[in-house]
């Protein structure tokens, strides 16, 4: 039987539920991180409503100004960040389980809070908690997926954390198009709170990953879990046989570990998990944290969330009637290409499709800023969507990728942790001083010269910094071919 046959043979229902289950943490993340763009001339009483037509009586909105919204705005990573910190410790020592149930806690009394917010501080607090919930979901559901799926699907897998965030952007600014009226934004805000009641609920049949049970000698637990994962009839023996050796079993075990283990017949000794500060000072871990903070960083610093959390005031001014829809169907274009492009970093490689998407994002900035500028609304349009396209390809799920393939299972942790908290500072950065620094630019879509230079920037450094991981099985194999590319 081929390789790509046995994959999907151990493809179950089950693990199917298991993952949908538990990327309901990311559909959460997108949501939140997009609910307040297409209503946000409403909730800051800037307007009743972005259509044109009326309803009777005054909106309920909460008086805002851009500094004042972009700190609401950006609050929200603020306990992202938080979220992704504690997130891997505590899965470490509690279980990947345990968090993923705390997640849902944030997201149920986040929602509450920002759907009945009387004020800018209530509404703050309540994106602040909701944070905390997508930080942590971000950083455990990955892993957790990585854990439970056959080894030769894992960047298929994978992909479906970004998929997922893509689905709750694109329900929320549904929901934002339609119901961006008088007070009937809240209902945007609350909407979220039924996947968390849903999550929660859906969790009670999701057990333990069985990495974390073999790690912490509970391996007949993981034996019974993983068999039901893979079906009564699938042979996990070398599976499990692999999990023994590239897990830790130490009970003070400090950060998380992975599946991504080479072949049984080539296995290393294991090694003792590695801290965030160990990860970053060690000479050999120091280059895949540059490379992954360095990708990371680019997907903020290129300009994605300037399109998902403010596209609607962006492009009000030159599509006052459609910036709203329009919204929509980036929001889809995202969605349909992250799908189309799901099976691509397992075809063409991680580093190609980086690449390629930067590269995409690069010179559609540079059409977007002159469509803005010259007032051409189909050039305006069409760059955003191709914009939007070119992220999908490589910048929106590649990332999440990397953390788990350039570093042996002992830094697998660390360096995730180091990944997302890149990532949050950077989305922090954009969401916070985006508004600020396009009207100080005067807008006309200036700022996205800035972008298209970032693209560049960043292009380099993926070229010579980031390796290609595609069919490698141990870090040194990595590396080694990388140094060897850099040495011809």
């Amino acid at each position: 039987m081929a390789s790509g046959d046995m994959a999907l043979s151990r493809v179950t229902p089950y693990l199917i539920y298991l993952v949908f289950i538990t990327t309901l943490g990311p559909l959460q993340f997108g949501y939140h991180l997009a609910e307040l763009n297409a209503p946000q001339a409403v909730i800051t009483c800037e307007r009743k409503s972005i259509h044109s037509s009326t309803s009777e009586g005054l909106p309920q909105c909460i008086p805002m100004n851009p500094s004042q919204f972009g700190l609401v705005s950006s609050i929200y990573t603020l306990g992202g960040f938080l979220g992704a910190l504690k997130a891997g410790p505590i899965s470490t020592k509690y279980g990947r389980l345990f968090v993923l149930r705390e997640t849902t806690i944030f997201f149920i009394i986040g929602s509450l809070a920002e759907t009945f917010a009387p004020n800018i501080s209530i509404l703050g607090f309540g994106r602040f908690l909701s944070g905390i919930g997508s930080g942590a979901a971000i950083v455990v559901g990955p892993i957790y997926i990585s854990e439970v799926a056959p080894s030769s699907a894992k960047g298929f897998f994978g992909a479906f954390t970004q998929i997922m965030t893509n689905v709750g952007i694109l329900i929320t600014q549904t929901l934002g198009y339609f119901l961006s009226d008088g007070s009937m934004w809240r209902f945007v805000l609350a909407f979220t709170g039924i996947f968390g009641v849903l999550e929660l609920l859906g969790l009670a049949l999701v057990p333990e990953s069985p990495a974390w049970l073999v790690e912490h000698q509970q391996e007949d637990v993981a034996r019974r879990i993983l068999q039901r994962i893979r079906g009564k009839d699938a042979d996990i023996q070398g599976e499990l046989d692999r999990l023994s050796r590239s897990t830790g079993s130490e009970d003070d075990a400090g950060e998380e570990q992975s599946l991504l283990a080479p072949p049984l017949n080539n296995l290393p000794p294991k090694q003792p998990p590695v801290t965030m500060a160990r990860v970053f000072m060690d000479s050999d871990y120091r280059p895949a944290i540059i490379a992954v903070v360095g990708v990371m960083i680019a997907q903020q610093f290129t300009g994605i969330n300037s399109i998902i959390m403010y596209s609607v005031s962006l492009l009000q001014s030159i599509l006052p009637t459609t910036a709203a829809l329009l919204s929509v169907v980036i929001s889809a274009i995202n969605l349909i290409m992250t799908l189309a492009c799901s099976l691509l970093p397992d075809k063409i490689g991680r580093k190609s499709c980086l690449l390629l998407s930067i590269s995409g994002m690069g010179v559609n900035s540079m059409l977007l800023a002159l469509g803005i500028y010259f007032n051409v609304k189909a050039l305006s349009a069409i760059a955003v969507l191709l914009f939007v396209a070119s992220f999908a390809v490589g910048l929106g799920p590649v990332p999440f990728i990397l953390a788990s393939e350039l570093v042996g299972p002992e830094a697998v942790g660390a360096t995730q942790s180091w990944a997302l908290a890149a990532n949050w500072i950077s989305t922090f950065i954009v969401a916070q001083f985006f508004p600020m620094l396009n009207d100080a630019l005067g807008g006309r879509g200036k700022i996205y010269w800035l972008f298209a230079a970032m693209a560049g920037i960043f292009a380099g450094f993926i070229y010579w910094r980031v390796p290609e991981t595609k069919g490698k099985t141990s870090m040194d194999e990595v590396w080694g071919r990388e140094n060897q590319r850099r040495r011809d």
